[in-house]
């Protein structure tokens, strides 16, 4: 019944949706999420880093962290997700289901930042400062799944060009086929500054920009047939070009309460979307199809019916975020880190736009989301490993624990002294769902999700 991932990257729908594409509640929870990506450090510990610090993957967590650093630095990362997707849809006529598996693989650059760090040489009681900057593909959307079935469900039960009267009426089928495909990411950009108060409280700032860019590819087959046998089989084209940009800024402090226990507390604003420009082949607000659907008669000739591409602008208002963290720290040996994080999906806004169901469907039935993060980090004089776990409630009302995302993570590392390499592996898996047809009564295709990433960092002291 939606979407959402761990340190993974997918989506498949985010909530039982009423279109074969996705709608605007759909796209407005998917766009309110979060991967977490990061270094491999970070991605090892399953990102909480909200009282730890020390890691420039950590600015979109809690700003105040970068003034942890003891040092400047540089970081890129690289990291390879393969996504295993197990699309169930159902056989009426059996009671049974069927299971079409994909196998779905992305390779890229998913962060890269700096810190800089100045000692305060003056008579004063704040000891340091850092500046940082970071990049990183907040989400990738690249995926595809497919689901077939029989559902005894006829959609298109007319040709537009019969002449026959009375027309003839194709209400039996042999099955129905769904395909769709996504691609794009959104990206972020962290610029943030930071401060150490006699050596105990770190606090820090930043202003990050979103860059957004999705598109949807769907193809539903149905195929369909009269009482004399006569046969009509349909295929439905969507698709959606999503591009917009957005802003958001988050404030945090670390304080240092004893050599061994640190506490954080850190609040990121709602994201702001001035203007989202969708090209589709279809209007969502419609009560019928648009799109390209071409019809194949038995002993004709094929034709196509289809809208040009129309442009629609909105803006889209994301939930906010509070972070609450905490860790311990064992001397040089190893740490441990938590961090708790409560998200208001009920604040999700369209505007720009008629968009009261949208955004009654916001308030009535998305709830605010309690996750959280664990990670764990041991050193053996240059070499590290690293373990954490990670839960992040489904914001459905109506969600089951299966639809909670679940994922936990490890890695290791080495320092050479001027230079660090860091590795993590991460693996979660959900259960979600999605429902291709409008107005039908008919069970949703079931998805299985599984999710493995592969990270590789490297680290320059400046």
């Amino acid at each position: 019944m939606q979407k959402n991932l761990i340190i993974a990257i997918f989506f498949a729908a985010t909530i039982t949706s009423y279109s074969q594409s996705l709608r605007y509640q759909d796209l407005g929870i998917l766009f309110s999420q979060n991967d977490n990506n990061g270094s491999a450090r970070y991605t090892a510990m399953s990102g909480a880093f909200g009282a730890l610090g020390g890691d420039v993957s950590a600015i979109n967590v809690n700003p105040a962290g970068i003034a942890v650093f003891n040092s400047s630095s540089f970081s890129g990362t690289f990291n390879s997700r393969n996504s295993n997707i197990d699309a169930s849809y159902g056989d009426a006529a059996f009671n049974d289901r069927k299971t079409l598996t994909y196998n779905n693989g992305v390779v890229n650059l998913s962060h890269a930042g700096a810190v800089l760090v100045f000692e305060n040489t003056y008579n004063s009681e704040w000891d340091k400062f850092a500046i940082g900057f970071n990049y990183r593909i907040t989400k990738d959307f690249t995926n595809n799944f497919s689901a077939e079935g029989n559902e005894a469900v006829t959609r298109f039960d007319s040709n537009p060009r019969d002449n026959n009267t009375p027309a003839l009426i194709y209400n039996f089928t042999d099955g129905q086929l769904f395909n769709t495909n996504y691609g794009g990411e959104l990206t972020e950009l962290n610029f943030a500054i930071s401060a150490v108060h006699l050596k105990k409280l770190y606090i820090g700032v930043a202003l990050n920009l979103y860059d957004l860019n999705f598109t949807q590819q769907s193809v539903l087959t149905e195929l369909n047939s009269d009482v004399n046998g006569n046969i009509l089989d349909v295929e439905l084209y969507q698709e959606n070009f999503t591009t917009g940009t957005g802003f958001s800024a988050n404030a945090g402090f670390i304080y240092k309460a004893h050599p061994n226990f640190r506490f954080g507390l850190a609040y990121q604003t709602p994201t702001l979307y001035q203007e989202i420009l969708q090209d589709t082949n279809y209007n969502q607000d419609s009560t019928i199809d648009i799109g390209e659907t071409t019809f194949f008669p038995e002993n004709e000739a094929s034709f196509s019916e289809f809208n040009d591409l129309q442009l629609i602008a909105y803006r889209l208002k994301t939930p906010s975020k509070v972070t609450a963290s905490a860790a311990f720290i064992f001397g040089k040996s190893g740490l441990l880190s938590f961090d708790y994080i409560n998200k208001n999906y009920k604040n999700i806004e369209l505007s720009n736009g008629v968009f009261s169901k949208e955004n009654q469907f916001f308030q009535n039935n998305l709830r605010n989301t309690h996750s959280y993060n664990i990670g764990s980090e041991w050193r053996i004089d240059q070499f590290s490993i690293r373990g954490g776990y990670k839960f992040e409630q489904n914001p459905n009302k109506l969600a089951t624990e299966v639809n909670n995302l679940k994922g936990h993570s490890f890695g290791a590392g080495y320092n050479f002294g001027s230079f660090k390499l860091d590795f993590s592996y991460n693996n979660s898996n959900q259960n979600s769902s999605y429902d291709f047809y409008t107005g039908f009564d008919v069970n949703p295709a079931d998805l299985k999700i599984d999710n493995r990433i592969f990270t590789a960092s490297i680290t320059l002291n400046l």
